[in-house]
């Protein structure tokens, strides 16, 4: 996926979930922040991020911030990328060759997934997770506790019961990582609801993405390690 208008800040303070406040050409901007999550490894005082300016003349803030770099690693932070990149990368035949129906936010039983997909006779979900959170080259999900995510596990599982294929995908927004794991320090039960999705032959996919400052593309996949 390309973004455009990229401009480059230093970041200086998050108010709230929704806002930074992120030195651009000498002055202070109220940038909008494209990712509700806790980031706080990633957004700390002085890191340098991007910012992507926006295209809407009404829009009450002029930026969005898109990423970060943390050393030197760069780690792209829209919580809407992950979902765009699977999108292209299943639709070039990269997910599974022979799609022939790719459909976005669709809902079974109790839940949206992110996508249903048909391939001939077979038929399946696929939910699909952003990460941003790292530790010494070890990829790791969530950063916060998600009861969502245990919930979409959940029903992956009966997903899959009911004769569907399914699939959850974590995106890692950045690249060069060692593998992937559940984060059982942060949240336990996603952990457990991800090993008992796995054993239940929901298919566990992690993949790395090329990530550049106007750009991220999907790359390869990463060792998952539960």
């Amino acid at each position: 996926m390309q973004y455009h208008s990229i401009k480059k800040g230093i970041f200086h303070a998050r108010p709230n979930r929704f806002i930074a406040h992120v030195e651009v050409d000498g002055a202070m901007e109220v940038v909008h922040v494209k990712n509700t999550g806790r980031c706080r490894e990633l957004l700390v005082p002085g890191a340098t991020v991007y910012l992507e300016e926006g295209r809407n003349p009404a829009r009450k803030t002029k930026y969005d911030l898109i990423a970060v770099e943390k050393g030197d690693l760069l780690v792209n932070m829209d919580a809407q990328a992950p979902n765009k990149v699977f999108q292209e990368w299943a639709q070039g035949g990269g997910f599974l060759p022979g799609l022939t129906l790719l459909r976005p936010e669709t809902t079974w039983g109790s839940s949206r997934f992110d996508f249903y997909w048909e391939a001939g006779e077979r038929r399946g979900f696929v939910e699909v997770k952003g990460v941003t959170l790292e530790d010494d080259g070890h990829a790791r999900f969530p950063d916060a506790p998600t009861e969502r995510g245990v919930k979409h596990l959940e029903e992956l599982i009966r997903c899959q019961e009911e004769g569907y294929e399914a699939a959850v995908c974590f995106v890692i927004q950045m690249a060069g990582m060692k593998d992937f794991a559940p984060n059982d320090v942060t949240h336990p039960a996603f952990g457990a609801a991800l090993r008992k999705a796995a054993a239940a032959g929901v298919k566990v996919l992690a993949q790395e993405c090329m990530v550049t400052p106007e750009t991220l593309t999907m790359a390869g996949p990463v060792t998952v390690r539960l």
